[in-house]
């Protein structure tokens, strides 16, 4: 388990760069394994280093997909895949471990096409207003997957929004529910947004 300061959403990309000697023995561990995997969860309190974190028990595994050697750490690219909840935290050995069951993946229903539309309009409208600001997680002209499933949580990976908000759409039931609270949680960071680009604007007129 690789516990993070971010949300990990399914079929989205993870960039680490490994330090840590109890991470790095995680790497050479999982280098060994036919499929190398590791759990991702989020840090609800505390840092990403030095252990004493509380941590989520909902997150995501990340299948490793590039390793880097650097001089004296590992650049690790990796995908998201299955959401999984932790059952049970067992002792560090030494990097964290947790026995963990698997969730089910959401389904999609063509019913769903109007409102999945309706989420990206909204989530590139507001994802552009973030990158006038620099805070933009993604290129808000990012191509989705043709997938309709994959390309709800890449969309959902792309908003704007805080952690905290990022782990309740990665706790949704139903796609009807995750695009539902993307649109709702982007459109509750809109007018924030607009504001601070307005108020961006006007600063850099006085200092003019």
């Amino acid at each position: 388990m690789f516990p993070l300061g971010s949300v990990l959403f399914p079929h989205t990309p993870l960039a680490l760069r490994v330090f840590e000697p109890r991470y790095l023995t995680m790497m050479g561990r999982l280098l060994d394994a036919e499929d190398p995997s590791f759990g991702v969860v989020l840090i609800e309190r505390g840092w990403e280093s030095g252990g004493g974190d509380e941590r989520s028990s909902l997150g995501t595994m990340a299948r490793i997909v590039r390793i880097e050697a650097g001089a004296a750490d590992l650049f690790v690219i990796a995908v998201g895949g299955d959401r999984i909840a932790v059952d049970r935290w067992r002792d560090d050995d030494p990097h964290p471990i947790a026995d963990i069951t698997t969730l089910e993946p959401l389904t999609w229903d063509d019913d769903l096409l109007p409102l999945r539309r309706e989420a990206e309009r909204v989530v590139r409208r507001v994802a552009t207003l973030a990158a006038v600001l620099e805070e933009a997680r993604w290129d808000p002209d990012t191509e989705v997957s043709d997938d309709p499933v994959e390309s709800s949580w890449q969309l959902t990976a792309m908003a704007p929004l805080s952690e905290y908000d990022r782990f309740r759409l990665l706790g949704a039931t139903t796609l009807s529910e995750l695009l539902s609270k993307l649109i709702d949680l982007c459109l509750q960071e809109e007018p924030v947004l607009v504001a601070r680009a307005a108020d961006a604007a006007d600063t850099d007129i006085d200092d003019g």
